[in-house]
């Protein structure tokens, strides 16, 4: 006679598994956080009108689907990117084809030229979202570090370590001037 193999008891297997589980989805940490803070402003009302922007306040940022950018019809490589706008909006010699100024009275800083410039950044459909994600990255870091070299030199202290109202004030003087176009095709080679 033939001799069988004894089985394995696996009945309890399934509830090993599914502590295993649990156990792992509780202290797993799942960053669902993905995408770019923004502030949008609110729209404006029907019977207003938007505000015009001379042409000498916009700075033009396109990149194509090559992933190639352009900044007022001059190609430019992303390690430049944060200087060129932080140049642009401080506008820091007052050049005419330049940003203008307007000399604000604001709260902790008192009379401060604020400038008018505008970024308008304008993607490829083709864009690739790490190029994306680059541009939006060097944009607000040029923003955070005005911010910053702002709030040291005026208040004495880092923009982080503003409180609420300080850090208003600041944003005021150097606002997040960023508009974004709808992804069209942009030409490339």
């Amino acid at each position: 006679m033939a001799r069988k193999t004894p089985g394995l008891n696996t009945s309890s297997m399934s509830d090993i598994s599914f502590l295993l589980l649990a156990f792992f989805l509780m202290v797993s940490n799942i960053n669902s956080d993905m995408g770019i803070a923004r502030k949008l402003p609110p729209p404006l009302p029907e019977d207003v009108k938007p505000p015009e922007v001379k042409e000498r306040n916009i700075f033009i940022v396109m990149v194509n689907k090559d992933d190639r950018l352009l900044f007022n019809t001059e190609y430019g490589s992303i390690d430049k990117l944060k200087e060129r706008a932080m140049e642009f909006l401080g506008n820091p010699n007052n050049y005419a084809h330049m940003p203008e100024k307007q000399m604000t009275d604001i709260p902790f800083l008192g009379q401060y030229p604020v400038s008018k410039g505008v970024i308008s950044l304008r993607n490829d459909r083709g864009t690739s979202y790490d190029m994306y994600l680059q541009v939006q990255n060097e944009l607000t870091a040029a923003i955070t570090e005005m911010r910053d070299n702002l709030s040291t030199e005026r208040l004495g202290k880092h923009y982080a370590d503003l409180n609420e109202d300080q850090r208003k004030a600041v944003e005021q003087a150097i606002p997040m001037a960023i508009s974004e176009a709808e992804p069209t095709k942009i030409g490339g080679k």
